[in-house]
């Protein structure tokens, strides 16, 4: 007596409806999104610059547009069988794709270049508040490109000479200050100790801002350093003031910090 073989098994495959291509394209989109991010606060926007820098909405609208904008179209027009249907999400993509790459180039231009001391602050500089003129007139090489990897640290000196001194203040009536300028930017270690005269007190920021206590004093516990040995000055942005800690003895930096700066 013979018996009939088994028949294969058989694999069912669900149909690739609208809502699961929809939720596919969100997938895909979510990780295009989280490499964007990676990208703009590990080098473009390190933090605490980005909170300074206001980085965080634009952040929000790129990743926004990428995650609705594809897989909204793909939900529109997705029908299984339907003719031309991969020609439709190609373009798509390409919308998607040349969507992502404008908002990026939007957000790198005005990505912070450098940060910059001046005579009692420091000012974080954007790519955007330098002209390419300027830029290329930088007083070295490290001061003649906008850093991919976050902002150089620089210091600015007002001018002796009294023709450039008036040419300079000329210029800050015209809008554009020492910190836009790159050809007056000097290394920062030449201009500490100046710094150093001009900075503050942990206790005085704390005096006027109560709430930078925890977070000054987590960063000392994991640095271990002691409050009399540290000092601050405030580091302008757009956005906000935030706080800019210093080694008290020689005036060199050491971290900045998202604590609103009121002084």
């Amino acid at each position: 007596m013979t018996t009939a073989a088994a028949a294969p098994p058989t694999t069912s495959r669900r149909p690739l409806t609208r809502a699961r291509a929809a939720l596919l394209h969100l997938g895909i989109s979510a990780l295009v999104g989280a490499a964007a991010m990676a990208l703009l606060f590990g080098l473009w926007y390190p933090p605490p610059y980005s909170a300074a820098i206001g980085a965080g909405r634009l952040a929000l609208v790129l990743l926004g547009v990428n995650l609705v904008l594809g897989p909204l179209l793909t939900f529109v027009v997705f029908k299984p069988g339907k003719k031309g249907l991969a020609f439709d999400l190609w373009v798509i993509a390409a919308l998607q794709m040349a969507a992502l790459l404008y908002g990026l180039h939007a957000v790198a231009a005005s990505r912070p270049v450098f940060v910059v001391a001046a005579v009692d602050r420091f000012e974080l500089v954007a790519a955007n508040d330098i002209s390419d003129a300027d830029l290329a007139a930088g007083s070295e090489a490290g001061f003649r490109e906008r850093s991919w990897l976050g902002p150089r640290l620089a210091s600015v000196s007002v001018p002796n000479d009294a023709k450039e001194y008036d040419h300079v203040q000329s210029l800050a009536l015209a809008g554009l200050d020492l910190h836009q300028l790159p050809r007056y930017y000097r290394d920062y270690a030449s201009n500490a100790a100046a710094l150093r005269e001009r900075a503050r007190p942990l206790d005085a920021l704390f005096e006027k801002n109560p709430a930078a206590r925890p977070t000054v004093e987590a960063w000392l516990q994991a640095h271990g350093r002691n409050a009399a040995d540290v000092t601050w000055l405030p580091l302008s942005a757009r956005k906000k003031d935030i706080v800019m800690l210093l080694d008290k003895a020689s005036g060199l930096t050491l971290d900045p910090l998202d604590v609103d700066a009121v002084w």
